[in-house]
């Protein structure tokens, strides 16, 4: 720190930057291989299965579509596989955007409720809601199933996609919840002083502030109506309303035991990369999401 007499008897103090803290190249470099070994063994162990799976499915084996040279056939007779791959993919997708869509409405309304609003019960509500996540998933379906039958979406994929609603509602309110509190206040209330209603203020102010938040929980609740197998194997029992991960499973059934591992796994690569291009193009939201509720404005 170096002081200066200025002829006005001001004193000028200017801080020299300091060097404490801050590491040469090489010490960046020693520290920094530790964390480099890591993430490149997490991402060896976590994309080696779906490598190996991808090869495979185009690869030369005795006893599947592709028995001779490297090519598609498994993915051809995948699509040809009973009612065809294009009826198993509408179906997941019908059910998955389905599912996306009542969360997010339902979700967003519930959190913007217990974030903004006082009421008697609020917070014995919210802890109700999540205490749905303390109940084992497959202990419900056949209730779930024996309620479905009686209003009439039994063997539905709009009743699929309810149940799966219904599981991804405590988590998705929760997040919104947090999302909506990391907003401040004053946002709104300024809105419903220029005389904006409260949807209005949620609908033209707060949305747009919780983006990344309305983000996470669309793509949490796209993966888990996409990649869910125990809802549709129970509440499905017409072939041709299976959603894909259902379809990929009976594959494994085939006459006489004999299992087509080809176009089984050319099924786990069609699962699969909806799911990677997803994460790919969101996943800087994905991560803003998770970060919402960690700084209150």
């Amino acid at each position: 720190m170096t002081v200066q007499t200025l002829p006005s008897a001001t004193r000028l103090i200017t801080v020299q930057p300091s060097r404490r803290g801050r590491r040469s190249p090489a010490m960046r470099i020693v520290f920094g291989i530790p964390y480099a070994v890591l993430t490149t063994a997490l991402a060896i162990m976590f994309l080696y299965p779906l490598i190996w799976t991808a090869v495979s499915s185009v690869a030369p084996r005795a006893g599947t579509s592709q028995a001779e040279g490297w090519g598609l056939g498994n993915y051809a007779s995948l699509a040809n596989y009973q009612a065809g791959i294009w009826v198993y993919l509408g179906n997941s997708a019908f059910v998955s955007l389905l599912t996306v869509l009542l969360t997010l409405v339902v979700s967003t309304l519930g959190g913007y409720a217990f974030a903004r609003f006082s009421f008697p019960g609020k917070n014995l509500l919210f802890l109700t809601v999540l205490a749905i996540l303390m109940v084992p998933y497959t202990t419900l379906l056949i209730p779930l199933y024996v309620i479905l039958n009686a209003v009439g979406l039994s063997n539905s994929l709009v009743g699929v996609a309810i149940v799966l609603t219904m599981f991804q509602l405590p988590f998705s309110m929760f997040m919104m919840r947090i999302s909506f509190e990391s907003v401040p206040r004053e946002l709104d209330e300024a809105a419903m002083v220029d005389g904006a209603s409260t949807f209005g203020a949620l609908r033209r102010v707060l949305l747009p502030a919780v983006k990344p938040g309305l983000i996470t929980v669309g793509m949490f609740a796209f993966l888990a109506a996409w990649n869910d197998f125990m809802a549709p194997l129970i509440l499905i029992t017409d072939t041709n309303r299976m959603t894909l991960p259902l379809a990929v499973s009976n594959l494994r059934v085939q006459v006489q035991g004999v299992i087509d591992y080809g176009a089984t796994e050319a099924g786990v690569v069609v699962l699969a990369l909806p799911c990677i291009v997803l994460f790919l193009v969101l996943q800087r939201h994905y991560v803003r999401g998770f970060m919402s509720g960690a700084f209150k404005g």
